[in-house]
């Protein structure tokens, strides 16, 4: 139901404390203007409405229903160069196992 690869806990952990959050990380769904749909990263508390689940000293949290849509979710950490600088950066990748767009939601989704 989900994954989380070892690089992504060791960023995620870097950037909680960096910013000195103490919240969980929230999986949500985000659709930017009438794009596809795709998931993010936040930080936000846990909710009834939540599956929770604890990595490496990490609580993630996920809405139940969209849970169920995505199928097994998986945070991971890219590495990559920065074209500019030359400076080593990343993108955190946030993957379902079920396609969002047929998930049922639209541009109109908050």
């Amino acid at each position: 139901m989900f994954e989380v690869t070892e690089n992504a806990i060791s960023n995620i952990k870097a950037y909680l404390s960096n910013q000195r959050f103490d919240d969980a990380v929230r999986i949500t769904l985000v659709a930017e203007s009438c794009a596809a749909p795709s998931l993010w990263l936040s930080v936000d508390e846990a909710k009834e409405t939540d599956h929770t689940f604890d990595r490496n000293g990490i609580s993630f949290v996920v809405d139940k229903e969209l849970s169920v849509s995505c199928g097994v979710i998986k945070v991971d950490y890219i590495e990559k160069i920065d074209g500019g600088c030359g400076c080593p950066s990343g993108d955190f990748s946030v993957t379902s196992e079920k396609p969002l767009s047929g998930s049922g939601y639209s541009c109109s989704y908050s």
